[in-house]
This record gives structure tokens, C-alpha cells and sequence, in this order.
């Protein structure tokens, strides 16, 4: 299968169109936090409001078409993680999803079990576990990172998971470093002491397709804006827990998966929106084959590119005098985004230099504030590589960083 060019691709995207002061077009390289929106997955959403938007499981129409495109919506993020229709459920974002997930798994835990996280995660992957130390008395057990190449210590955490431990939760990709860590070799770990595993893919899903499969988690989630749909969360977790997890839920509500995981009524046109997503991804490589064949085509091209794309922002930006990199050298396994410190520089003041040039980079943070706490910085700026991202656009950002850095 043929993948499209960069230039059909970008030629989907309106936000695309902006200009700088100068005349530039705009370089995003936020995708990390948020990518932009093709018009098939806004047009998917309006078409909805305009003409389908009702609430679900009523006997009149507009509730019907609302219910199949919802189910639509569950087909698509299943053939993405390569799951069940039945063992996908939507919401707000992940974080909201995980707070309620890991509740639900807590009311069967207590003093003496145990969790193990990591230091490399999202505090998304943290704080749902260590509300359940307050709540229900179990432990947190954190697992170091090295520090030298922002990766997990694996000796480390085959220590951490013992008899006790109830559940692993491992990033797939740093979002602030672009690690990827091996989570099927973690979840191997996790199951030799009949712990449950939970993978949190939002940074990896955009880069790498999933496979829940190969992996054999229990559960794993994703956001669909990091991967080119509306700001909705979806969460994966196989039916035999889906369906006995005890989740806080009102009496009248569902009790079927994967509905019972659903708090309240959703965000219809956000969960077309998410299918519309994937839908998008797995056009890039055509028509022919099957959606989970052509999401398989799309990704081994974009994996492609964005391998080339970051060796040369790393190669660019490490021949900058003042700029200190941060995480995995390419070649090795991790994501095409690239965080760096300016000497003399915070990361926001960087991020504003930037916007001149019509340059936008994250700074801060990212919500992964113990890799900033280990790293002794006060802040990261990130670049991202997305779909849309070009060679032109990494050169003009290596350039702009080396004329901030002067």
C-alpha cells in the first residue's frame, strides 16, 4: 500500500493555512498536546449535530442514528488497538477515565496490596494510584529513571513487582522525553505474579499502532486529539474485567461493557470525532484491505518519516551551542519528539522567541513533572512531530532555536 505525501496530507488540514506576521505558514510542533484537525473528522462531527444529534437507545430515529454512529465509533478504536467493539469506552480524557477505572479496581484492594508505577509516566498514570493509598491504604511503589537516557530502570522495577503487587501501570512513550518503553516485556513481568497491567498510550498511539494483543495488558488508553480527533479519551479494557470491575455508576444506568464504564451521557460528536480519526489515519494508505491492514501501512510510513525527522532536529539542534538535549538518541526506541533547555533561557521564554517565526513548541512540564524534578531543570521545550510535519519545517526551527540561543 502506497502511503500519501506529506503534501496531500497537509492539504486535509485548515489550521495549516495560517500565516505569521512575515508570511510564514505556521510550523506546529505542539502535536505532543494536542494535534490539529483534518476537515473529514470536523465535517464527521458537524454532520452529526446538524443531522443525527439526539440522546442514545430511544425508539425515533435521530436516537438510532446516534446509537449506530456511536457503534461505528467502537469499531473504529477497536480495529485501532486491535480489541473488541464491546471493550472500548469513551469519555471526557484519559485522566478522567483512569481516575474512575482505578477507582472501581480499588474497592477490592487494601492495606498490604500493592501498585507499581514509574517515574518516566504522565502523572495521569500516577495520581488515580496514589488516591487509592489515601482511599483505601494500598502502596505505591515508584520505579527510578535513568536519568542518563531518560528510560525506565528495568532491574529496578523487576524488583518492585512482587507478590503483592495488584497492578503495573507503564507509560508506552513519554510524553515528555518520547521514550518508548518494551510494555510487552513489562507485562510478561506483571503476569508472572498474576498482576493486572494497565498501559497508558496516549503519547505512543499517534506514533506506533497498538496492539493490545501482542501486548497483553488488561486495559490501556489513548486520547483521540493526540492523534488528529476532537478532545475525547478512550479507554480499552478487556470484557472479563470490564464486566466485574466494580465502577461507581448509578443504579438505572447500563450495566453491560461497555457502557457501564460510562459515566453520564457523552460527548456524542466528540466519539464520531474519534472515529472519524482513524478513519482518516487508515485512508492515508488507501482503500484496499481491511482498516486494521491499512492503519498497519499507514503507521509503518509515518514511523518512517518521523525517524527521519527526528535525527535531523537531533542532529540540528545538538550542534547548537547552549542547547542541552534531553532523552533517547535516535536510532533507538522512541517517538519523534525532542525536548531541550537553552542555557540562559527558561523554556517559556523560548517558546515565546519562537512564535515570531511562526514556531509552536510546548514548554513546561507536561504534566510529567517528576522527569523535570530528576533532570533539574525548570521546564523542557518540546518539539513534536506529527503527520504534517516536514523537512522545511525542522530547519526553520533548528535555525530559530540557534538564533535564540545567541
Amino acid at each position: 500500500m502506497t502511503v500519501a505525501s506529506v503534501e496531500s496530507i497537509r492539504a486535509q488540514f485548515p489550521a495549516l493555512e495560517r500565516r505569521a506576521a512575515d508570511g510564514q505558514h505556521i510550523a506546529y510542533f505542539d502535536g505532543p498536546g494536542g494535534t490539529q484537525v483534518p476537515r473529514s473528522v470536523a465535517e464527521a462531527m458537524v454532520d452529526y449535530l446538524y443531522h443525527h444529534n439526539a440522546n442514545t437507545h430511544w425508539a425515533y430515529p435521530t436516537s438510532a442514528e446516534t446509537d449506530a454512529l456511536i457503534d461505528d465509533a467502537r469499531a473504529a478504536l477497536a480495529d485501532f488497538v486491535n480489541g473488541a467493539p464491546h471493550e472500548i469506552a469513551f469519555g471526557a480524557n484519559m485522566t478522567t477515565l483512569l481516575f474512575h477505572l482505578s477507582r472501581g479496581l480499588g474497592r477490592a484492594w487494601g492495606p498490604g496490596d500493592e501498585v507499581v508505577v514509574t517515574e518516566l509516566d504522565h502523572h495521569a498514570n500516577v495520581a488515580p494510584w496514589q488516591a487509592l493509598a489515601v482511599e483505601r491504604g494500598i502502596t505505591v511503589r515508584m520505579v527510578p529513571m535513568r536519568v542518563e537516557d531518560g528510560r525506565t530502570d528495568f532491574d529496578a522495577l523487576a524488583r518492585a513487582i512482587t507478590q503483592k503487587t495488584k497492578l503495573v501501570a507503564i507509560g508506552a512513550a513519554s510524553n515528555a522525553l518520547g521514550t518508548v518503553t518494551d510494555v510487552a516485556a513489562v507485562t510478561r513481568m506483571a503476569k508472572a505474579v498474576g498482576a493486572l497491567v494497565f498501559v497508558d498510550a496516549v503519547h505512543w498511539a499517534p506514533h506506533h499502532l497498538v496492539d493490545v494483543q501482542a501486548i497483553g495488558c488488561d486495559a490501556l488508553g489513548c486520547s483521540a486529539y493526540k492523534f488528529y480527533g476532537p478532545h475525547v479519551g478512550v479507554l480499552w479494557v478487556k470484557r472479563e474485567l470490564l464486566e466485574r470491575v466494580d465502577v461507581p455508576k448509578l443504579a438505572p444506568a447500563p450495566d453491560n461493557a461497555p457502557d457501564r464504564l460510562e459515566t453520564g451521557t457523552q460527548n456524542h460528536e466528540g466519539i464520531v470525532g474519534a472515529g472519524a480519526a482513524v478513519n482518516f489515519l487508515a485512508s492515508l494508505a488507501g482503500s484496499q484491505g481491511t482498516r486494521r491492514e491499512r492503519l498497519a501501512a499507514t503507521f509503518d510510513e509515518l514511523h518512517r518519516r518521523g525517524d527521519a525527522l527526528l535525527t535531523a532536529l537531533w542532529t540540528g539542534l545538538e550542534a547548537v551551542p547552549g542547547v542541552t538535549l534531553y532523552g533517547p538518541r535516535p536510532g533507538t526506541p522512541r517517538t519523534p519528539t525532542l525536548s531541550f533547555t537553552v542555557k540562559g533561557h527558561t523554556s517559556t521564554e523560548v517558546a515565546r522567541a519562537l512564535v515570531p517565526d511562526g514556531l509552536y513548541v510546548s514548554d513546561g512540564d507536561f504534566y510529567a513533572a517528576t522527569i523535570i524534578e530528576r533532570l533539574g531543570v525548570e521546564g523542557l521545550v518540546r518539539l513534536g512531530c506529527s503527520v504534517y510535519t516536514t523537512a522545511e519545517e525542522v530547519a526553520r526551527v533548528v535555525g530559530a532555536v540557534a538564533r535564540v540561543a545567541k
